[in-house]
């Protein structure tokens, strides 16, 4: 079976966020042990399978997987799969995805990939027991942000996010307690809209490089604090990723580019 590696929310190869991608031929989807065995190998923050979808309602039939799980909804992987397709000829223009979180649509374009998501507004919450001394920092706000349920921790400034050096088994207990998909820490930036920092250790993934999803729910908190509709966020990685943000009622578009970096056959 053929793999790609694909780096995601990149324009070079060896930044932004590594996504393994299998295209499948139609059919019914391999054992969930096997796609979640494949995805531990790959041991990169998601791994996409896809398939022509047998449904009217899209063209294809989407899954993530993490080193240790499924995950509900994916940016960086829908796009990398979006980039795979359209690279083998399979898409152009727009191409749809059943998935676990409704259909998402792709847009492929020369001036990158658009992906139209279900927004994930910010409620505010207090502060978790044990993330001052998790993070080493005091928020200045704290917020669950939809059905994803990240944390949104708000901080004052780039510096800040730049500097934090988490204690990892900290945030997974705080994960695990709160029932959080992942911790994104937040601020203002001069050169771009916002920055912004992810950390899912109890998926497996200390530190994401760049998480698409995460940005369904950046986008209508840094959108009304900012007063616009369309920003420009960075994630502030070692690896770093740029996503373009619009938002549009109860969806969000995020825009990136991508690059494939490996393309094998995947033996077993």
């Amino acid at each position: 079976m053929r793999i790609r590696v694909v780096d995601a929310f990149a324009e070079r190869a060896f930044v932004g966020n590594q996504a393994g991608v299998c295209v499948l031929e139609a059919g019914d989807w391999p054992d969930e042990k096997w796609m979640q065995a494949v995805a531990a190998e790959m041991n990169h923050a998601e791994t996409a399978f896809v398939r022509p979808s047998a449904g009217a309602e899209a063209d294809w039939d989407l899954r993530w997987f993490t080193p240790t799980n499924e995950e509900k909804l994916c940016g960086h992987a829908t796009l990398a799969t979006a980039h795979v397709l359209a690279s083998d000829g399979k898409v152009t223009g727009k191409a749809s995805f059943s998935t676990l979180s409704g259909v998402l649509v792709a847009d492929v374009a020369d001036d990158g990939i658009t992906l139209d998501f279900p927004v994930n507004r910010p409620v505010a919450v207090d502060v978790p027991a044990g993330l001052v001394a998790a993070l080493g920092l005091e928020p200045l706000e704290t917020y669950i942000i939809g059905d994803l349920r990240d944390l949104l921790v708000v901080v004052p400034d780039e510096a800040t996010v730049l500097a934090v050096v988490p204690d990892f088994d900290g945030l997974e207990v705080i994960t695990k307690q709160v029932r959080l998909r992942g911790i994104i820490v937040t601020a203002p930036s001069e050169r771009y809209d916002f920055v912004s920092r992810f950390f899912a250790p109890g998926s497996g993934i200390p530190e994401d490089p760049v998480t698409g999803s995460a940005h369904t729910g950046l986008a209508p908190y840094w959108g009304d604090r900012l007063g616009r509709d369309e920003l420009v966020g960075y994630q502030a990685s070692a690896r770093g990723g740029v996503v373009r943000v619009k938002s549009s009622g109860d969806r969000v578009l995020l825009t990136g580019h991508a690059i494939t970096v490996l393309d094998g056959q995947l033996l077993v």
